[in-house]
């Protein structure tokens, strides 16, 4: 059994999408981070820097005590890792789908998030940083699509790549780009990742909370 610290954010989704495309028994546990669960010192002493999701793996594969796993790419690789799925073993596929996921760690989920912030959280309006970050959001996605014109997922075959990302761009595509979304390869890839049954269920998770 899985126990997933869980919100519905982009990061919260990637885990209950993979979660489901693994087929492994879960059980969720909900972290309101609008009312500062994430603070509280029982969530702390799984995920060190307050942030959902978290794992705890109540049956790690070494058969030892319950493994705890915090950040979003960490939990994937994990995850694939135990079961053996979505991960390649080929050292070549591997370290492609491994660049890919550290590229949304390290540049889709921080630029994102601050587009995010600026347009339609900030308490004050302020056109520089929104400049700023709908620019590098929009870069981002040129990357995506230009890696997506030659290959159906990120990294050939679907993998953690695709999870790790998926959220985060259809966030954006809705809620920042709707209007001028001019990512057509990017578009054709949403849809096929959308329209896998394990995608439908794991962005189900949450939405009723």
């Amino acid at each position: 059994m899985i126990d997933l610290y869980f919100w519905p954010t982009p990061n919260g989704r990637k885990v209950s999408i993979m979660l489901e495309e693994l087929g492994l028994p879960y059980r969720v546990n909900p972290v309101n981070i609008g009312t500062g669960e994430q603070f509280k010192p029982d969530f702390l002493a799984i995920s060190p820097n307050n942030r959902i999701p978290a794992i705890v793996d109540q049956a790690p594969t070494d058969g030892g005590a319950p493994i705890s796993i915090f950040e979003s790419g960490a939990i994937l690789m994990y995850l694939a890792d135990k079961t053996g799925q979505l991960f390649p073993r080929d050292v070549r596929k591997r370290t492609e789908v491994t660049e890919w996921v550290m590229w949304q760690m390290g540049g889709v989920g921080p630029m994102f998030g601050q587009a995010n912030h600026f347009v339609l959280f900030a308490p004050e309006k302020i056109p520089y940083a929104i400049e700023r970050y709908i620019n590098e959001t929009k870069r981002l996605c040129r990357v995506l699509n230009t890696r997506l014109e030659t290959r159906e997922f990120i990294a050939g075959e679907y993998s953690i790549a695709d999870i790790a990302s998926y959220a985060w761009v259809a966030s954006a595509r809705e809620r920042l780009m709707k209007a001028d979304f001019e990512f057509p390869s990017v578009v054709r890839w949403l849809e096929a990742v959308h329209a896998r049954p394990a995608v439908q269920r794991g962005l189900a998770v949450g939405t009723a909370t």
